[in-house]
């Protein structure tokens, strides 16, 4: 029996003649009418079916992509507008504040002045009753200098001449010495 399996193995490859099927001379004729035959159906197949599918979703795509780069264009161009407002608002928020601080500057000048103008007021005031004082005190200084000069005078005369002299002559003879 185990030399009726053995001639069963080795019959097949005797009855196709021992080479590979597709290039056997019998059968290529056929082959190539069923290459064909599967070739066109294959062909009208995936170009009546999956490529107008393949074809729609390329075109979805496309349309979406450009409507996508036409909304970023929108946006960019409201971006650059937003952004040239803000920087509008940010120079009148900047022109406001440095016209508030000129304001404030000039106020406290104006205050300083008026404060300076009152106080300069008030020491006039003060100079001028002081020098008033001053001219009063001094005045009766010199009422004093010339009753202790001719007082003086009175006394030396007295000493040098023996007698008392008129105290008017001697006040008169003090006062011209006195101007000049």
């Amino acid at each position: 029996m185990a030399e009726n399996n053995t001639s069963a193995i080795t019959e097949p490859a005797s009855e196709h003649g021992g080479g590979f099927p597709p290039f056997e001379r019998d059968t290529f004729a056929s082959q190539l009418v069923w290459l064909a035959i599967t070739f066109v159906a294959l062909y009208l197949l995936m170009s009546r079916i999956a490529l107008p599918r393949v074809g729609a979703i390329f075109e979805t795509r496309r349309k979406q992509m450009d409507a996508d780069l036409a909304e970023a264009g929108r946006l960019k161009g409201a971006s650059e507008d937003a952004l040239a407002r803000h920087e509008k608002a940010l120079a009148d928020a900047r022109n406001r504040a440095q016209l508030l601080a000129n304001e404030a500057r000039q106020k406290q000048a104006a205050d300083a002045d008026a404060a300076r103008n009152d106080l300069d007021v008030k020491l006039s005031a003060r100079i001028a009753d002081a020098e008033k004082r001053i001219h009063g005190q001094r005045a009766a200084a010199m009422a004093n200098v010339h009753g202790i000069a001719a007082d003086a005078a009175t006394a030396i005369l007295e000493k040098l001449i023996g007698h008392a002299s008129k105290p008017a002559e001697v006040k008169a003879a003090v006062a011209d010495a006195l101007k000049s």
